[in-house]
């Protein structure tokens, strides 16, 4: 079971200057942290909190995505998924921790599913390089966007099908791409009518950076052979104790409330630190969850209030070498929280190698020994410093842990906007860009703001 320790945010641990006196602050602030609760716990499974709901799909999809990934995953050389922020992140996070280190670099024989590609970038070398990796004899598409307009997604479907149909036949590529996106929706879901491609339908109230464990992830995990079930047990089990209405254990809320009391007193740069290179893309994931989530100007009352927390991602131990000198000496304006796995599934042993006048110290130990030292030592020098930081402990990197830390993610990031007081799940600041994005092509309909952007152009003066 995934476990807490956030005894590094309290007072008795950082002092009456940087500490939470946690106690005596969640009597003071019972009415606004029960509130909070109820404003989640009454709508969940509403709304754009559909993806609450998530972790008990129904049994008859679960069997369906078995059975179209199946023959994928035992046949294809390749399996490429074409999506950006949450119909990217959240696969990377949830597959990096559970495939090998070096998937993509093991010869076909030592594979037991296609090598992964997720595209979530449209940098024309990129884009160009991955034709030069991909055996498109024998590879599949997923092509996600939840809005079916996404202008980046919608390009790479471009690119690749005109490539498929010039390589294969057309009939031959409409078998090679799946569209994942909102039924009835958008231009891609009626191009995939037209042509007749596979479809996985999106709920319209799972937000994309809360989609991962909808057929968004599920359907690409299918194809690499993950324990779906086992990924949702986790996800479910988690979801239950986050609405416990006791905040002590209620895992999401507590530490949503010591965040929210954290942004109050000045701490406004959240970072996020796994201690396990193959969850390095899970401080991705987090990122997302919480710029789009809390970034906002306006409370549910209109009222402009700049909220937010900025997200920061480490990797431990990479960033003792690189970022640690900043947290621990730096400004008082971070909280970092530690990812930590109990049980790698594997050790290395660190030799004593004869005649060598070095390192006797790590011999007879292992790497998981060091890299644990290592763990416990940062988190001793920033909390000797008086540096808010709190550790989210995994069991092992498994299916089902996987499932309990995603669900305990979005569930804290629901309950820090409910407690601001705010819309979680809209992102107006990421809709501006996309709307200039269209003028700037020349979609119809987006004249003027096409003139606005020259006019700001010709402003434009400044440049060395």
């Amino acid at each position: 079971m995934l476990k807490i320790d956030y005894n590094n945010m309290t007072i008795q641990t950082l002092g009456k200057k940087n500490g939470i006196d946690v106690d005596k602050s969640v009597k003071i602030d019972k009415s606004l942290i029960e509130n909070a609760f109820q404003s989640v716990h009454s709508t969940r499974g509403q709304g754009m909190q559909e993806w609450m709901d998530l972790p008990y799909v129904n049994a008859d999809l679960i069997e369906q995505i078995k059975s179209f990934t199946a023959p994928i995953k035992d046949s294809a050389s390749d399996f490429v998924v074409f999506g950006i922020g949450g119909s990217a992140l959240g696969i990377q996070s949830v597959a990096t921790g559970l495939i090998h280190q070096r998937h993509n670099s093991l010869s076909a024989k030592d594979r037991k599913c296609p090598r992964l590609f997720v595209e979530d970038n449209i940098d024309p070398n990129r884009f160009l390089s991955l034709l030069d990796c991909v055996d498109i004899d024998n590879a599949y598409f997923n092509v996600i966007t939840k809005s079916g307009e996404t202008s980046e997604t919608l390009a790479q479907f471009l690119c690749i099908y005109d490539l498929l149909i010039k390589r294969l036949g057309r009939h031959k590529a409409v078998q090679r791409i799946i569209i994942t996106t909102t039924i009835g929706k958008g231009s891609l879901y009626k191009v995939a009518m037209q042509e007749g491609f596979k479809v996985f339908g999106i709920g319209q109230g799972v937000g994309g950076r809360f989609s991962v464990l909808s057929v968004v992830g599920l359907v690409t995990f299918g194809v690499l052979g993950f324990d779906i079930n086992q990924l949702l047990l986790g996800a479910r089990q988690m979801t239950e104790r986050c609405f416990l209405p006791d905040i002590y254990q209620n895992p999401a809320l507590m530490m949503a409330y010591l965040q929210v009391c954290s942004i109050k007193s000045g701490k406004n740069i959240s970072v996020f630190m796994p201690y396990a290179d193959g969850l390095k893309f899970i401080a991705d994931f987090y990122s997302q969850l919480w710029g789009e989530s809390l970034g906002k100007k306006f409370d549910m009352q209109g009222n402009e209030i700049y909220a937010g927390q900025t997200p920061m991602r480490a990797l431990g131990v990479t960033d003792q070498h690189s970022q640690i000198q900043l947290f621990v000496e730096g400004p008082f304006d971070k909280v970092v929280t530690f990812l930590t796995v109990k049980d790698f599934g594997v050790s290395k042993e660190i030799p004593k190698i004869e005649g060598l006048q070095m390192g006797d110290f790590l011999s007879g130990h292992t790497l998981n020994d060091l890299l644990d030292a290592e763990r416990i030592a940062t988190e001793w020098a920033l909390t000797k410093n008086g540096r808010a930081n709190f550790n989210v402990i995994l069991p092992k990197i498994d299916e089902y842990s996987i499932g309990e830390l995603l669900a305990y993610l979005m569930m804290q990031t629901c309950f820090v906007g409910s407690l601001l007081n705010i819309n979680t799940y809209d992102q107006p600041g990421v809709e501006h860009g996309k709307i200039a994005t269209f003028a700037r092509l020349g979609r119809q309909g987006y004249d003027r703001q096409l003139r606005e952007m020259e006019q700001i152009k010709k402003m434009d003066k400044y440049t060395i």
